[in-house]
């Protein structure tokens, strides 16, 4: 499930792949056929996403933005 989602400035990925293997649940994988405006491939990301922020700990450029959702304070 689930516990937020990030928004990837795509045009200023530099295609390093350092993210893909810092994700703990791997959602992020690189586009195989798709580049930026400066041929870079960027990471896409898959369903799952914890919102761990360990994407934006390690990327140079700062292309993740980190959202986590939510959520209620009596949900058990």
């Amino acid at each position: 499930m689930s516990r937020g989602t990030l928004v990837i400035d795509v045009e200023a990925c530099k295609g390093c792949e350092l993210c893909i293997d810092a994700c703990p649940p791997s959602v992020l994988v690189m586009t195989d056929d798709q580049v930026n405006s400066r041929g870079h491939r960027y990471p896409r990301l898959l369903p799952g996403c914890i919102a761990c922020t360990a994407c934006t700990a390690i990327c140079p450029d700062f292309v993740f933005q980190v959202y986590r959702y939510d959520q209620r304070a009596d949900a058990r």
